[in-house]
């Protein structure tokens, strides 16, 4: 990071940069879940089936997980407004397509375009977030970012179901435009160049290695969770392919001089501790996150708005507590956060894993409430540690690692989930004596749907034995002439 560029005299306008990057940033997590409640109106719009449906989330995720590992290179390569602009851009213009989609394959395209402004976006929040503003304060700004990223995904659900009663699924793309409009404006006005553009060598292999290796298997677990489950012969290839690609990619990257992105990151022990935590909470996130929706509206027979409204209060709570764990984060380090809080999450999900058709609204908002602060005492402060331990030439590759990994970690988790829950439901139906009886429809749901909380909990258990592992990193390097 040395260089004419980085004097100590470099003052940045920090407020409106930030600014900037959470209101896109915010616009861009709030239509990732805002479909969810959606897909059950969109498959008799547009007549597909829950699996095809599933695509919009999975083709969304996919190409998180294939660009996002590019992002590294794409900060050394174009400035901090480039590729704000160019990320901006195409959220406008993939929420544009989205909202005038007359079918399903125009509207999977739209997602793809989406999620092609979200990919650029997110690393690049990580990052000038980390290069603005001084590790002793990192906490609070982090806390920031996990207030957006929390909320959108956590009123998205709501506000879409209230959408979708009123006016029609097009809607939820029609409300995000001139939000995406006034952050593309505000960042033209405000958003600065922090980083260096150093244009390190690009390496095709490296390239084609990475997208192979992390769409196959974002690919092959999401269609896991499809009919042919995990013994599909896509499934196994497309894991199979995955893997093979990854190990290549791995040994390519230490061997090159210029790896375009730097798995030395992991020589740094609490780096690795905190890429494991942020994996296992997105797992046990995005796939509670799906199957406790999907159970309110199928199990309990709730409306999309009201199933959205009982997950609000824990999303608002998950949301609020992110600025303070960043504050408490920056005040006593990660440890005393981290732990209780997979103390947590494996307590709610043990009580989720006993939800019935009968459990009442108390419950699952007392729940649904409990699970949110614990994750906010494990995400925020697992990461920023991690990132804290790594020498400032490694944050792009440090932030591209936990970026994508927590893509692939929620298609991972998802998969998981929809395949344990449609698993037990199968296996509940082999013990009744009248499997064609819709009576037992239900029944056999919920029980599939305990095995998948249960499946959590064990996750969260896992999370909590690497914890103990946890130390507190003092940054050695101060962000140099970062801020005045």
């Amino acid at each position: 990071m040395q260089g004419k560029k980085q004097t100590p005299e470099r003052k940045f306008k920090t407020i409106p940069i930030l600014v900037s990057l959470l209101l896109a940033g915010f616009i861009g997590m709030f239509s990732e879940t805002a479909l969810n409640v959606a897909l059950t109106d969109l498959m008799q719009v547009l007549n597909i089936t829950p699996t095809t449906a599933q695509w919009l989330t999975t083709a969304y995720l996919l190409t998180l997980g294939i660009l996002v590992p590019i992002s590294g290179l794409l900060l050394q390569w174009f400035t901090t407004r480039q590729l704000f602009i160019a990320a901006v851009s195409f959220s406008i213009l993939g929420t544009f397509l989205a909202a005038i989609s007359p079918s399903f394959e125009f509207l999977l395209t739209a997602r793809v375009v989406q999620a092609m402004g979200t990919a650029l976006l997110l690393p690049l929040m990580f990052n000038t977030i980390l290069l603005i503003i001084p590790a002793e304060k990192r906490g609070g700004a982090m806390g920031l970012i996990g207030l957006v990223i929390m909320v959108a995904p956590a009123i998205g659900p709501t506000i879409a179901g209230l959408l979708i009663e009123s006016l029609s699924w097009h809607w939820i793309f029609w409300l995000s435009l001139p939000f995406l409009v006034a952050a593309l404006i505000f960042g033209i006005l405000f958003m600065q160049n922090v980083s260096e553009v150093t244009k390190p060598k690009i390496d095709a292999l490296s390239i084609l290695l990475s997208s192979l290796g992390f769409g196959g298997i974002v690919y092959g677990f999401s269609s896991a969770g499809e009919e042919a489950g995990w013994g599909s012969p896509k499934v196994i290839i497309a894991i199979a392919i995955g893997v093979v690609a990854l190990v290549l990619f791995a040994v390519r990257q230490l061997t090159m001089k210029q790896p375009m992105i730097n798995l030395r990151a992991f020589k740094y022990p609490m780096f690795t501790v905190g890429v494991l935590m942020v994996f296992i909470c997105m797992m046990v996130i995005l796939s509670s996150m799906l199957i406790l929706p999907m159970y309110l509206q199928q199990g309990q027979g709730y409306t999309a708005f009201k199933a959205g409204l009982l997950l609000l209060p824990g999303g608002i709570i998950n949301g609020l507590m992110s600025p303070i764990m960043g504050r408490l984060f920056d005040k006593y380090g990660p440890k005393w956060l981290v732990i209780p809080g997979l103390v947590i999450v494996a307590v709610s999900l043990w009580f989720f894993s006993s939800i019935t058709p009968t459990s009442t609204v108390v419950f699952v908002i007392v729940l649904h409430s409990a699970l949110m602060i614990g994750i906010s005492m494990i995400m925020m402060p697992a990461q920023t540690n991690g990132i804290n331990q790594l020498p400032l030439q490694y944050y792009p590759d440090g932030t591209a690692i936990m970026n994508t990994l927590q893509q692939v970690a929620g298609a991972i988790g998802t998969a998981l989930a929809v395949s344990i829950m449609t698993a037990g439901s199968k296996s509940f139906m082999k013990t009744v004596t009248n499997p064609a009886d819709p009576i037992n429809i239900v029944p056999a749901f919920t029980h599939g749907v305990q095995n998948a909380f249960i499946f959590g909990m064990i996750m969260a258990i896992v999370g909590l034995v690497v914890a103990f592992f946890l130390k507190r990193v003092i940054v050695q390097h101060k962000a140099q002439g970062m801020m005045h």
